[in-house]
């Protein structure tokens, strides 16, 4: 199912889990579980109480078609939790990692001298957000209009005592990228 055959209802399920499991989960009486998981039952439970119904199917095909996989489940089906993105205190209890030796970050072209001046920073989320796909960095930059897009020398980074995790849908996370790591990519 590509992006245009996504129901408009998917899309609303999807900005609202967004919502909730990374930003307000208080706003439905939800805590996140270490790993940042809430309980499946709990989460249809409070939506439902919110006003917004939501099915187990409907959630389980949000998580299937999502097109950047920001949702998992666990094994067991039972919980469910927010990839990355979170602006709420959480541990998604992942393990540092060595990158590949080239990440992507898309960014809007007003963002471009403040970047090349301070680096990328993780503003109100927990991590920068960093990807081995030029694809995906140029539709994430191309957001807010015309993208932009940046190298991470990873290597160098990891060289320098860096951090990095990788997310279960391959999303690279570090706390900043310093200017001096970073070229910006002639398209």
């Amino acid at each position: 199912m590509n992006k245009l055959q996504i129901p408009q209802r998917y899309v609303r399920i999807s900005k609202y889990l967004s919502k909730h499991l990374r930003h307000q989960p208080e706003r439905l009486g939800l805590e996140l579980l270490p790993g940042g998981w809430v309980e499946v039952d709990k989460l249809l439970a409070a939506a439902s109480a919110n006003g917004f119904e939501i099915t187990l199917a409907d959630l389980q095909q949000v998580v299937a078609t999502n097109d950047k996989q920001r949702f998992a489940f666990n094994d067991r089906g039972d919980l469910i939790r927010a990839n990355q993105g979170h602006s709420v205190d959480v541990d998604l209890q992942l393990t540092s990692q060595i990158p590949p030796a080239t990440l992507y970050h898309g960014t809007h072209v007003k963002a471009v001298d403040a970047i090349l001046t301070t680096g990328l920073q993780k503003m109100s989320r927990h991590h920068v957000h960093l990807t081995t796909d030029l694809h995906m960095a140029a539709k994430v930059g191309g957001r807010r209009g015309e993208s932009v897009i940046f190298t991470v020398d990873g290597m160098a980074m990891v060289a320098d005592g860096y951090s990095f995790y990788c997310t279960e849908n391959d999303v690279w996370l570090v706390d900043a990228v310093p200017p001096q790591y970073l070229e910006k990519l002639i398209t």
